[in-house]
């Protein structure tokens, strides 16, 4: 029994905390730090048009945590050089770190302001997951192949927030609607499609039997997105393609983009060929494994 449980533990443990590239970590930062500083300064830019009225912010759970106080001109600027600074500072060797950290209380005081006004945002969940536990892998060069199990439990936390924003998402239109097919079997999408009108939307609200099939096919691949935590190769890859072909299509028919979601699916992807050009030597003892 105990050789069992060994054997099982193992497996999770191996599954939950990987051995993955620190280079994929280092590029990783870099992409969520310069997406972070566009969604501050372009899609929840509200933040400082609403600084003049903070009696109306009502700070979410992990504000009222973090006593985070409402924002002001002064502060929210400090959050956006922080972010812009954590951006500049992301390419020397030695700031690398340090960029992490502004990056990361920079961004993560701004998505926390901007959800205090009365929207909270899942699809921002898993790029705030990954701005903060990314930190705990340590120092990461562009350039480094060696694996590392702080680098696989950074990235896995990431790749875990990923797939659970649109399993979360499936779950809560069953609560919400009383059964799954009650939302699939709908008019949400209709109703969304004449609500936000686009030249694509408004032609495929022609065809309510086909949005319903649509329906169907969303919740059920939203229910299975955590499966793509199983998946390697060229199936990974048809997954991720899946998932952005489904963002591409409700951008153009509705308009929504849920890009905080898209870029987090970097973590599943081998960012760390980009530095393959300039391998560094393995640790004595340690060897160069193939990427997962």
């Amino acid at each position: 029994m105990n050789g069992v449980g060994s054997s099982v533990g193992g497996r999770v443990s191996r599954f939950l905390v990987p051995a993955l590239p620190v280079a994929r970590v280092a590029w990783l930062r870099v992409v969520l730090a310069t997406f972070a500083l566009v969604d501050a300064t372009l899609i929840t830019n509200h933040v400082l048009e609403h600084v003049h009225i903070g009696a109306f912010w009502r700070p979410t759970l992990v504000g009222r945590v973090l006593h985070l106080p409402a924002p002001t001109t002064v502060t929210a600027s400090l959050a956006l050089a922080a972010m812009a600074l954590g951006v500049v500072l992301a390419l020397p060797r030695r700031t690398r770190y340090l960029a992490g950290w502004l990056s990361s209380l920079g961004y993560l005081s701004w998505v926390l302001w901007s959800m205090g006004f009365g929207y909270v945002a899942h699809d921002h969940m898993a790029i705030v997951v990954g701005m903060v536990v990314l930190l705990t892998a340590g120092r990461a060069d562009f350039e480094d192949q060696r694996t590392s199990r702080a680098a696989g439990w950074a990235l896995r936390c990431v790749q875990v927030a990923t797939v659970m924003t649109y399993a979360g998402s499936a779950v809560s239109k069953c609560v919400r609607s009383g059964t799954p097919w009650a939302w699939a079997n709908g008019a949400v999408t209709v109703w969304a499609v004449t609500r936000r009108g686009s030249t694509l939307g408004d032609w495929v609200g022609r065809f309510p039997a086909f949005l319903v099939a649509v329906q169907w096919t969303v919740l059920v691949c939203e229910f299975l997105a955590p499966v793509a935590l199983w998946l390697r190769g060229k199936k990974l890859y048809v997954a991720f393609g899946a998932a952005m072909l489904f963002h591409l299509s409700t951008w153009l028919t509705l308009g929504i983009h849920f890009l905080p979601t898209v870029v987090c699916w970097a973590a599943f992807l081998p960012l760390e060929r980009l530095g393959a050009f300039r391998r560094v030597r393995p640790v004595a003892g340690e060897p160069v494994r193939e990427p997962v």
